[in-house]
């Protein structure tokens, strides 16, 4: 079971993260989100974990909203992440200016509306199996994603079944992410509010990432 570690923003919690066993860990580039880290941040807490970590570092993950490939491009350049997670309404013609370095991010209201997402974005799936073929998250009508609303279980098992390689999102924390995992027997899961201090949005609790990446290993 790979683990994303989302919304990160101090040295501190990316290390920690790492450390409990965090597959992926991911820093949101969008300026409207409570976990906006700025590149130049983004670049130090980088150049520490790979100073520090070396070959064992996890994958690393810009996230985006609705920026031109050449942001995307600048930014990851910069600041020495390796992948782009894009997570607003970005077209396939995007991902495939990224060049297999990008996977989307989409949030369907229905099983309907989840499907033609898969059929839309198949052929732009990364073929680099480190990375989500697709990553799912919780509708919401206002943000992308960080809602810490759930995903319905039946559009989970609905993109599941015609996905390789499935990240689920939405509302997971340490006490329920096993029971998800049962439920849909996802690739991978994304975590960002329920391992944080709830009155600090963006500052990760450490206890509540070691204990979510146990209880993903164990579900």
């Amino acid at each position: 079971m790979k683990v994303k570690i989302c919304g990160l923003t101090t040295f501190d919690d990316a290390l920690a993260a790492a450390e409990a066993g965090a597959d992926f860990l991911s820093f949101n580039f969008y300026r409207q989100s409570l976990r906006y880290i700025e590149p130049a941040a983004a670049r130090a807490i980088v150049s520490g974990l790979r100073s520090q970590l070396g070959a064992e570092c996890p994958l690393l993950v810009g996230v985006f909203v609705n920026a031109p490939v050449s942001t995307v491009s600048v930014t990851l350049s910069t600041t020495g992440i390796s992948f782009a997670q894009l997570s607003g309404d970005e077209s396939d013609a995007i991902l495939r200016e990224l060049r297999g370095i990008g996977f989307k991010a989409v949030r369907p209201a229905s099983v309907a509306e989840a499907l033609d997402d898969v059929q839309y974005f198949s052929a732009c799936f990364p073929t680099d199996e480190r990375l989500p073929a697709l990553l799912l998250d919780a509708h919401h009508p206002r943000l992308y994603g960080g809602s810490g609303e759930q995903a319905s279980v039946d559009v989970a098992l609905a993109v599941r079944e015609r996905v390789p390689r499935l990240m689920l999102a939405g509302g997971l924390t340490p006490d329920n992410v096993a029971d998800r995992i049962r439920a849909v027997q996802p690739w991978g899961v994304d975590v960002a509010s329920g391992v944080e201090l709830t009155e600090h949005p963006g500052v990760k609790d450490h206890a509540k990432l070691r204990a979510f990446i146990e209880a993903a290993r164990c579900g």
